[in-house]
């Protein structure tokens, strides 16, 4: 299934997941129609608010149980086709056209992988960066920043000049755990995720100083998280994906998830110690192409008027423009204290 959260017409956050014509079937709605016509439960909406609750992370705690309850609410609807209605007479599929997509997940922890692609560092090195692009670099995203499909990333003209993007694979974690081996891995792997990491270059430079990088890419907007979150069962090899970020329509990074020098399981044991709670989202790192390490870098950083395309196979597109700080909020940015130069 390909998992959203949307916003209805009543602006109601919802559960959704996208048909292959791209209608979107309320999945809690559904649930409650499944449970009526063919569980014959009385209780079908109190039972459809535990097992399939219309909001991602509460599903993803209910781990296979509640996904195995949203898929079976999922088929059922389709089957009954787009003259389907809920219980109550709610609507339960929807149009793209008319809801509005947001982050798919808002969760407890987004542990951030960096230099897990060795093309990444090799173009860090010739470009001269200040420090290597290891791998097992790891640090935790700012989940506040997390944006979804279509929003706009704010530019903080006053924060940085050089802002840049990164395409990154993201796993969903499907239930709690801690020290696990990578053999176990796939038993906490929900699905996958598109993430674009934002990045502030001339900040990261000087956190990099002290060899650590957090607020360059932690600043609000800054985490386009999306379109939806593809399930695992759709997805049996997540290191053969194509991988491709557009800026206006342009090619910037082009590469492949088989490039990874630490695999999914190895990253997810690795930071197992830490623990995990169900609906948390691991990045995995970028590829080569970003424009802090191309040939004319001030030409390739993002610009206010600019839209991004993520896109990985069997996921789908992510999409973000870019505006400026005076569009977002309608007046310049208020003086700061600003770090050193």
């Amino acid at each position: 299934m390909k998992l959203v959260t949307f916003e209805d017409s009543a602006r109601r956050s919802r559960l959704g997941a996208v048909t292959d014509d791209e209608r979107i079937v309320d999945l809690n709605s559904a649930c409650a129609l499944y449970l009526r016509d063919i569980e014959n439960e009385s209780a079908f909406y109190r039972l459809a608010e535990a097992l399939v609750p219309a909001n991602m992370r509460a599903l993803f705690e209910g781990g296979d149980t509640s996904l195995e309850a949203a898929h079976k609410a999922f088929v059922h609807a389709t089957r009954i086709g787009a003259e389907a209605i809920g219980p109550r007479g709610e609507a339960l599929f929807h149009s793209l056209g008319e809801v509005t997509l947001k982050a798919p997940i808002n969760p407890k922890k987004f542990f951030h992988t960096a230099g897990n692609f060795r093309e990444h560092h090799e173009e860090a090195t010739k470009a001269g960066f200040s420090h290597p692009v290891l791998p097992w670099i790891v640090f935790f995203q700012n989940v506040d920043a997390i944006i979804g499909h279509e929003e706009a990333v704010i530019y903080p003209e006053h924060l940085t000049q050089e802002l840049d993007y990164e395409l990154e694979l993201a796993v969903i974690l499907k239930k709690n755990g801690k020290n696990f081996s990578p053999q176990e891995a796939v038993d906490y792997v929900g699905g996958y995720v598109i993430f674009n990491d934002i990045t502030a270059r001339d900040v990261q430079r000087r956190e990099m100083k002290s060899g650590v990088f957090s607020f360059c890419k932690g600043i609000d907007t800054f985490c386009p998280l999306g379109p939806w979150i593809v399930t695992a069962d759709e997805i049996p090899n997540p290191h053969n994906l194509a991988m491709e970020l557009r800026v206006n329509g342009e090619s910037r990074q082009r590469s492949h998830s088989s490039k990874m020098s630490v695999k999914i399981p190895e990253i997810l044991s690795h930071y197992s110690p830490m623990g995990y709670s169900a609906g948390d989202v691991v990045s995995t790192g970028t590829v080569s192409g970003v424009a802090a390490f191309s040939g004319d870098p001030k030409a390739w950083y993002l610009k206010p008027g600019d839209v991004m395309e993520c896109e990985i196979e069997k996921i789908g597109v992510l999409r973000n423009s870019v505006i400026s700080w005076e569009e977002a909020y309608g007046q310049k940015p208020a003086a700061l204290a600003t770090q050193e130069k």
